[in-house]
């Protein structure tokens, strides 16, 4: 006999397994911040060779000339070489910054423009040498060097070109040997088209002075950089050379306006309107001419 009764052996316990081992981490990093869509996109830059000032507007910066003078005003002016700055003698620089920056976008349409031009310039600069292509009257012409030739010709005659595209190529023949240089080439092309341009000026002069009802003194060109024409209160009228490079219409143009200074000799709607009788589609007109990579601009 037993003195305890017999208990049952008690159930085997699973084996824990070894616990994982995990490396130690390194304290978190803190994500980098996000950037502003300005700042990711590509900076455009425009820099006035005389810039005195920088401002970042947007993705675009800019350094401008700032110019102080007895003015009451903050003005701004954007040429060919970029953004004009003129403010008072008093007016402090923060004062001037939040100007550009209210006018941000006409500036930067300004100076995008002016870049346009300026490229499409670069595009059109003539390498001055034999075989070389000259802008006229809108068309092309193309330039050979004959020494042969006793005086500068043309293939075809000026009445041709005015009435349209000839039939064949148009050909500028220069007295000049293959060895001329790229300046002697350069003048006498150039005096070339400016007796062209003077015989056109004084035939379109001659036509539209009757529309206009003016009578002209003196028809003279002009090498202006700055303006396509002028007028004088006696009748003298001046036209850019240059001119000839264009299509007939914006010749007829410029012809129309400065003989309308004749009878009104500023920019007033009394002018506007004597200009509208005899050309009634000049807004158009100007606004080609405005858009011409040619030198000089109204």
């Amino acid at each position: 006999m037993l003195l305890f009764d017999e208990l049952p052996a008690p159930p085997s316990l699973p084996v824990p397994a070894p616990a994982l081992q995990l490396k130690p981490q390194p304290p978190d990093v803190a994500a980098p911040p996000a950037i502003s869509l300005a700042d990711a996109m590509p900076t455009t830059v425009y820099v006035h060779p005389q810039a005195n000032r920088q401002i970042q507007l947007g993705s675009h910066r800019v350094g401008y000339v700032l110019k102080r003078g007895k003015r009451r005003t903050i003005g701004f002016s954007v040429g060919p070489e970029g953004l004009s700055v003129s403010a008072p003698r008093w007016t402090g620089v923060g004062e001037v910054e939040a100007a550009v920056h209210e006018r941000s976008g006409w500036i930067l349409s300004k100076l995008g423009l002016a870049r346009e031009r300026a490229q499409r310039m670069d595009e059109q600069r003539i390498v001055w040498r034999h075989g070389c292509y000259l802008p006229f009257l809108g068309g092309k012409i193309r330039l050979e060097l004959d020494a042969a030739q006793t005086q500068s010709q043309s293939r075809h005659s000026t009445a041709q070109l005015l009435s349209g595209q000839p039939d064949g190529p148009s050909v500028l023949k220069l007295g000049l040997p293959q060895t001329a240089t790229p300046t002697q080439i350069r003048d006498a092309a150039t005096a070339w088209l400016m007796r062209q341009a003077k015989r056109v000026f004084a035939e379109r002069m001659a036509l539209f002075a009757v529309q206009v009802g003016v009578r002209y003194t003196k028809l003279s060109l002009s090498s202006a950089q700055t303006r396509w024409g002028s007028a004088s209160a006696n009748g003298h009228i001046r036209l850019n050379w240059r001119l000839i490079h264009l299509p007939m219409q914006s010749i007829d143009y410029v012809v129309v306006h400065e003989l309308s200074h004749l009878r009104v000799m500023d920019h007033s709607p009394q002018f506007w309107r004597v200009v509208g009788s005899v050309m009634p589609d000049y807004a158009v007109r100007r606004r080609e001419l405005k858009q011409s990579t040619a030198l000089a601009h109204e």
